[in-house]
């Protein structure tokens, strides 16, 4: 991954398919940067990123924390959804606005009409984070689709098949790109590659990522 590759993206958004059901909306989140970051904001300032731990007591290197009806959360007893927050006891923060209407807005763009939200997970990679590949499949249903939104630092999602052996396809993203992924790509194991160091004017020296989920 070098800047020459970004550099000779289209300025405008585009969409390129990735596999069957999934597809990356390149720069899509540009036009909403701003309200996005401030989502992010007021998110993490009522329910501050952390660490988790996952059931065999590794601490994760990516920090997250959740915003809606629902949360992602792992720890010594599992992974699951829950309605309050681990730490404080009470209630995720609402989700933006702003998070909603991209989330619902990109999954229609990708063919997917009629998503509504009930989770999201907001991430923040610092240098030297990654996240293994994995299948998102703490959902009730799985004919939702996954929309994940990309801010900051470039980085490379790693997109594999339905079998944690199967040989994932490497995708670069950048600031504003959004992966879509439904129908016979929803269960597809992914992740994404060790965070190189850089700065962006937005986020310095991190990547954010947002992940819409229909939880329940």
């Amino acid at each position: 991954m070098t800047p020459d590759l970004f550099a000779e993206w289209p300025a405008e958004p585009t969409t390129e398919a990735i596999v069957d059901g999934a597809v990356v909306l390149r720069r899509y989140a540009l036009a909403c940067e701003q309200a996005l970051w401030a989502g992010i904001n007021a998110v993490a300032g009522e329910a501050p990123l952390r660490r988790m731990q996952t059931p065999g007591g590794h601490t994760m290197s990516v920090e997250m924390t959740c915003a809606g009806p629902w949360g992602w959360v792992t720890d010594t007893r599992g992974y699951r959804y829950q309605s309050k927050d681990p730490v404080s006891g009470r209630p995720w923060p609402r989700m933006p606005d702003a998070f909603r209407e991209l989330a619902q807005a990109a999954a229609a763009e990708a063919g997917y009409p009629g998503f509504v939200p009930d989770a999201c997970l907001v991430n923040r990679y610092q240098p030297g984070a990654r996240m293994g590949l994995h299948q998102d499949k703490n959902e009730v249903d799985f004919s939702q689709p996954v929309v994940s939104v990309s801010l900051g630092l470039p980085a490379v999602f790693q997109f594999g098949g339905l079998k944690r052996n199967d040989r994932p396809v490497n995708i670069p993203l950048a600031h504003g790109d959004v992966v879509v992924w439904g129908g016979p790509a929803r269960l597809r194991y992914h992740g994404v590659l060790r965070l190189k160091p850089g700065g962006h004017p937005l986020t310095g020296d991190c990547r954010y990522n947002l992940t819409f989920r229909r939880a329940r």
